[in-house]
């Protein structure tokens, strides 16, 4: 099969309109032969590339492996081009492996978030020497100390 990729890139490359800017691409490209479908998905599990094709018989047993991808297309009938172009998901995907950390732009990215904390005098005695000590640690002595007049003013009231 990877003589085969070979051949066709041979083939259609020099034929493409970006023949240029492609054949600079193919500079850098490498062909990785694996043993299995399995050690294919743990390479790229690892790689975290940006798209992901899944064009086998398992392609849907595959797809629940996937761990790490910008976005994933299942199937013999779901080219990358319906992702970037008209299937609904987003065409801004994490590259350079950043999708072992990050997904694809989404709505959730456009909705402003905040936090709200309420701790009571208990939790406050019970996790506020961790603070005091992270605190110290970073060097944040106004942060420690915030911490500290409140454990100091417990026993007050």
């Amino acid at each position: 099969m990877a003589n085969s990729v070979i051949e066709q890139l041979g083939r259609l490359a020099p034929a493409s309109p970006r023949a240029a800017i492609l054949e600079k691409s193919l500079s850098a490209c490498r062909i990785i032969r694996v043993a299995d479908l399995d050690q294919a998905v743990k390479l790229s599990n690892d790689y975290a590339p940006e798209h992901l094709i899944l064009n086998t018989a398992s392609a849907q047993e595959l797809a629940a492996q996937v761990k790490n991808a910008g976005s994933v297309f299942v199937g013999p009938w779901t080219p990358e081009s319906l992702g970037d172009y008209c299937s609904g998901t987003n065409h801004v995907l994490p590259t350079y492996g950043w999708a072992r950390s990050h997904g694809a732009l989404g709505v959730g990215d456009f909705m402003r978030r905040m936090t709200f904390q309420q701790a009571s005098r208990d939790a406050l005695e019970r996790v506020g020497p961790t603070a005091e000590k992270l605190a110290a640690v970073e060097g944040l002595d106004a942060h420690r100390m915030a911490v500290r007049a409140r454990l100091d003013s417990v026993g007050e009231n």
